[in-house]
């Protein structure tokens, strides 16, 4: 007896094959090493996270997770480096609101949106002002009247251009009507390290940044955006206690796949970051960081990337911020 296919009989026959295997291939994923890439240097929000995350993954899959960093380019660098990876779940790129923010001062080789897949958000944070304990300051108003004494003498550090940070100083000019020069760094930590070391007066950056530093009384801190005192720094006045309620910005953290990345893997990698968000362990650390977890669907995050997206802009066009090299 013989048998034959017809061409759609076998072309069928293949898909169906081939969906079998996908389809047993998510369920046993993650069967290897999970990449996380972090686009600046170590000891900064973005590394932090991923280790604090990567640490809790490894544990519940059994599979080492890597936190790969590869700063420089404003980010460009590592966030390129995921835009371009195997589509397959095993890399990702921990993150922020400067994934969105920074292609609109940047050209970059990537699109923020449609070469990526959000996965979760992990964390939120207020902003803290911050300068050198030398500088002859005590609060937020005697900076004010530093800088309109001496307009564009001095200079603030951003982890980078397009960066929240960077924004924060301009919306800081804006706001009180002073004119602080920007200089970019490589990432957060190494603009803490000059500001420390005196190379530059002040710096605004998420929380998890100087709470370490404002206790050792290596910085001072003037200000924290919310509307109330974090309960980590009481002391530590808001921006409307310090007279300047207009000024507010906020940073959030989180992680992305390259596009295409299965959705069943996206959901499996968010889900499981969910839990980690909600374990006591994982929440005393964040909040001893001055942060809160901030758990989200991919959805959410999509939503909340469009969201900064155009308010930046809107930031951008009225304070005319432009590309600092």
């Amino acid at each position: 007896m013989k048998f034959s296919m017809t061409a759609a009989q076998l072309l069928t026959a293949s898909m169906l094959l081939l969906s079998a295997g996908f389809a047993a291939g998510q369920q046993s994923y993650p069967s290897k090493p999970i990449h996380i890439i972090v686009a600046y240097p170590p000891g900064g929000g973005n590394d932090i996270l991923a280790r604090m995350v990567g640490q809790k993954l490894t544990e519940s899959w059994g599979q080492p997770v890597i936190v790969d960093n590869r700063p420089g380019g404003n980010a460009v660098i590592g966030t390129d480096l995921v835009a371009n990876a195997s589509p397959d779940g095993y890399t990702m790129l921990s993150t922020g609101g400067g994934h969105v923010t920074t292609p609109l001062l940047l050209h970059t080789p990537y699109d923020a949106m449609k070469d990526f897949t959000p996965v979760a958000t992990v964390s939120k944070s207020e902003y803290i002002l911050v300068c050198n304990p030398n500088l002859p300051v005590n609060n937020l108003q005697d900076l004010i009247a530093l800088a309109k004494s001496k307009p564009g003498r001095l200079n603030y550090a951003s982890a980078g251009s397009g960066t929240g940070p960077h924004y924060a100083g301009e919306i800081l000019n804006a706001v009180a009507g002073v004119k602080f020069q920007h200089i970019p760094y490589k990432g957060g930590a190494l603009a803490v390290a000059d500001v420390i070391g005196g190379q530059v007066e002040i710096s605004i950056q998420p929380a998890i940044f100087f709470i370490a530093h404002i206790r050792s009384g290596k910085l001072k801190g003037l200000a924290i955006t919310g509307e109330m005192r974090s309960a980590t720094l009481p002391q530590l006045p808001t921006f409307a206690e310090a007279g300047l309620p207009a000024f507010d910005i906020k940073s959030w953290f989180g992680f992305v796949a390259p596009a295409g990345t299965p959705k069943p893997v996206i959901d499996k990698l968010s889900a499981e970051i969910a839990k980690i968000l909600a374990m006591p362990d994982i929440k005393e650390k964040l909040t001893g960081q001055g942060m809160d977890p901030f758990i989200s669907t991919p959805e959410q995050m999509v939503a909340l990337m469009k969201a900064d997206i155009v308010k930046y802009s809107k930031i951008i066009k009225a304070a005319n911020i432009k590309l600092e090299n």
